[in-house]
């Protein structure tokens, strides 16, 4: 997951970030799976098999924010060359050490990921847009990954009227907003803002599906949108 925010400075090509926080990173104790995997991968692995059906596909995926690579390790299994980043150094020793067969790397959505990688068909980011400090920059990042055509599929906690008020009224709006932890949701997103952060960064045919209990109080969205074709 990638909890990294850091200080930025401006230049003529915009803001760009630079190193990872001093700070005391996302800390992970194992490689596995957690509980929120039970409602995101079936949902990735849907959208992944209509990009690539069928398992040994061999298509190439890169993802962003890959933390403990058990996100990663899952897609292998399903037939994915899989390479990521995260910039919690403790998640990819745990990553490397469960999963070595899976090139996944010390690295941040605010770096220049395609130069160093080159460009995917898919590329994945599952809860991370809610941790990061420039979410644009991070946009930006997932499009240029992408080869001409390639899809992003980005998750978050789904946030709408009716779920809001639900958690309002039942006294659960603190323990949501994570404000007393380190590393915790910065960003808050619903259909429309984060639609516009996609639009913004070039990318085109969003469409969201809403996962976790009944669609009014999803836990989370899901974003698949496409690079357009040059």
């Amino acid at each position: 997951m990638d909890c990294s925010w850091q200080p930025c400075t401006a230049d003529k090509k915009g803001w760009i970030m630079s190193g990872i926080s001093e700070i005391d990173e996302y800390g992970y104790s194992d490689a596995e799976l957690n509980d929120s995997h039970t409602y995101l991968l079936p949902a990735l692995e849907a959208e992944l098999d209509q990009l690539a059906p069928g398992i040994g596909s061999k298509q190439r995926v890169f993802d962003v924010g890959c933390g403990n690579g058990s996100i990663g390790a899952y897609m292998s299994a399903r037939g994915w060359q899989v390479t990521g980043v995260d910039p919690s150094s403790e998640g990819i020793a745990q990553a490397n050490k469960r999963y070595p067969e899976l090139k996944l790397e010390v690295g941040s959505a605010y770096d220049d990921l395609a130069g160093k990688y080159g460009h995917f068909p898919v590329v994945v980011s599952l809860e991370v847009v809610e941790h990061v400090y420039a979410p644009r920059a991070y946009a930006r990042t997932l499009f240029d990954l992408l080869e001409p055509g390639g899809t992003a599929i980005v998750s978050t906690p789904y946030h709408g009227y009716l779920k809001n008020l639900a958690m309002a009224l039942s006294g659960k709006m603190d323990a949501h907003f994570t404000a007393l932890w380190d590393h915790g949701h910065i960003k808050f997103w619903s259909f429309s803002t984060l639609s516009e952060l996609l639009r913004e960064a070039g990318f085109s045919e969003i469409r969201f599906e809403r996962v976790g209990r009944v669609p009014p109080l999803a836990k989370s969205m899901i974003a698949v949108a496409r690079k357009p074709d040059q």
